[in-house]
């Protein structure tokens, strides 16, 4: 007790030493409280607070409530971090929930005089419509063929770096450089290595002697141009999957490869029985991160092929600009995204019940 309520109560001289004092607060007053030994209660005494000097006026009820309320801890943080909140939430939760309301309408600007609410029809035109299914199925071979990707290099290297060698140290400082380097700028750099007139990869492969004349990697094959975006989509994430899987190998016990060892299990055996089942978490989570990426790719893709040759890297993402930017139907666009945001969710939402199926994660 500071003295803030008033004069505090003096212990009685005649109350056994037993006796204990106890506060808090009940209906406004400060109520003392005396307790035995056996936590029984003996005698309750209400204090009321002293006035907080206030120029010759006693504070109004609602200025004590708002001194109570303003010394609480869990107010502070509120008060604090109330105004990152909102605006937080006008540049996040506003948009989110205008463009789904876009969604539901008809609302090309190229018909400015006919924009009206069409609920749903949106969404059913675009299932409905082949083009979608066709960038679907361009987006789901991409993502798969990224992921598989991913996870093999992302391992592979990281059981290399595990390893001790001349140049380690080295070899993980360089390795991040890709990782640094932003979606747009990457598919502009490969752009220009792929370049079928003055790509270096082309003038590499042609002064080893492997091709006899220069090729178009991402603008003539669409199998070659998918194979490309793919590639530098692993590229891309290769420094962060390796970091991670890394970062897990060296917290597996050295025991258990000890044990392997006198026990003369194969390198196959240690791997599948020891190294394995301890990346099996973190494996999953760089497969949910892989296919949201994959998901909502679009950077790569308008940076390196446009979408083409044709239509055969022409992914929703890609797609639904095409839609908002080209057709200038926002609708029909925002219909796009709220689909594809939809599928990414129950994706992800299976990934996370696999990956908690056995408990919770271990720390």
């Amino acid at each position: 007790m500071d003295g803030r309520f008033g004069p505090q109560p003096r212990r009685p001289s005649n109350l056994p030493t037993a006796l204990t004092f106890s506060t808090k607060f009940y209906q406004e007053q400060l109520r003392v409280i005396m307790i035995d030994k056996n936590y029984n209660t003996v005698a309750s005494v209400g204090v009321q607070p002293m006035p907080v000097p206030t120029g010759g006026r006693e504070l109004s009820a609602w200025q004590r409530w708002w001194l109570r309320f303003n010394e609480s801890p869990e107010v502070r943080a509120y008060l604090m971090n109330g105004p990152m909140i909102i605006i937080l939430l006008l540049i996040s939760a506003f948009p989110i929930g205008y463009s789904f309301w876009i969604s539901l309408q008809k609302y090309n600007l190229r018909q400015p005089n006919n924009i009206h609410f069409s609920g749903l029809d949106n969404y059913t035109r675009i299932l409905s419509n082949g083009e979608f299914w066709t960038s679907l199925g361009v987006t789901a071979t991409f993502t798969f063929g990224a992921l598989i990707f991913e996870v093999l290099t992302g391992l592979g290297l990281a059981i290399l770096l595990n390893e001790k060698f001349v140049g380690r140290g080295i070899l993980r400082s360089v390795m991040l450089l890709p990782w640094a380097i932003p979606g747009v700028v990457a598919g502009v750099m490969w752009k220009w290595i792929f370049n079928p007139k003055f790509g270096v990869l082309n003038g590499l492969l042609f002064q080893l002697g492997i091709i006899k004349e220069y090729h178009s990697w991402v603008g003539f094959d669409p199998r070659v141009a998918m194979a490309s975006l793919i590639f530098v989509q692993v590229w891309n994430a290769l420094p962060f999957n390796t970091i991670v899987l890394l970062a897990a190998l060296q917290g597996i016990p050295g025991d258990l490869y000890e044990a392997a060892t006198v026990d003369r299990a194969s390198l196959w055996s240690r791997f599948r029985y020891i190294t394995l089942p301890w990346l099996a978490q973190p494996i999953m989570i760089i497969m949910i991160l892989s296919t949201m990426g994959g998901l909502r790719v679009f950077d790569l893709i308008y940076a390196l092929t446009g979408g083409g040759p044709g239509d055969s890297t022409k992914v929703v993402t890609f797609t639904a600009y095409k839609k908002a930017f080209d057709a200038l139907d926002f609708g029909i666009a925002n219909a796009y995204a709220y689909i594809l945001t939809f599928i990414t969710l129950i994706i992800g939402l299976i990934y996370i019940r696999i990956l908690y199926k056995k408990g919770e994660i271990e720390q």
